[in-house]
């Protein structure tokens, strides 16, 4: 699927020296592209008939929404701590320089439920990990994953090699 490379903004320097950043708003705001990606995804998440969609805070939400309603399913939001209204269970992850969490509602899986996780970036793998163990920890089935993007040199791999993971496009350098 290289041909969403060309919908996908390279900023360098962002957000500090040394990082190349791959902005996908331009695919999103682009009709074209932003189908293009949607149909590629919606393929791998259909084929594994999910009974709801786990989409990560923030950019994954853009993606997951589309999807959800494309395929009549539900959509569950993981987010940053505080954010969710009623009870959660949260998994804390590991970043470059500290810790972070995400938190779902505890109503939101139910045992048995078939559960694939959508964001739009895959990189050290840490928060999608999260993201699964709190799928398994509420009884679900974490049946894929599917992101836009795989930065190939960032190790996301061992993290989630348990999982069936789908991206559409990868990048192998900052």
């Amino acid at each position: 699927m290289d041909t969403i490379k060309q919908y996908i903004r390279s900023v360098p320097d962002f957000p500090k020296a040394g990082i190349n950043f791959y902005d996908i708003t331009t695919l999103m705001k682009d009709p074209e592209g932003f189908k293009l990606a949607l149909d590629q995804m919606e393929k791998f998440v259909k084929s594994k008939d999910p009974d709801k969609l786990i989409c990560i805070e923030s950019r994954g939400f853009i993606f997951g929404a589309a999807l959800s309603d494309r395929l009549d399913i539900g959509f569950v939001p993981a987010r940053k701590p505080g954010k969710l209204p009623a009870e959660t269970i949260s998994e804390e992850y590991e970043l470059e320089y500290g810790t972070d969490k995400l938190e779902i509602h505890v109503d939101s899986i139910k045992t048995g439920d078939r559960i694939v996780i959508v964001d739009d970036l895959l990189a050290t793998g840490g928060t999608m990990l999260a993201v699964c163990k709190l799928v398994e920890k509420l009884g679900g089935s974490v049946e894929g994953v599917s992101c836009v993007i795989d930065l190939e040199f960032l190790p996301w791999r061992e993290k989630l090699q348990a999982y069936d993971v789908n991206y559409l496009i990868s990048y192998d350098s900052e």
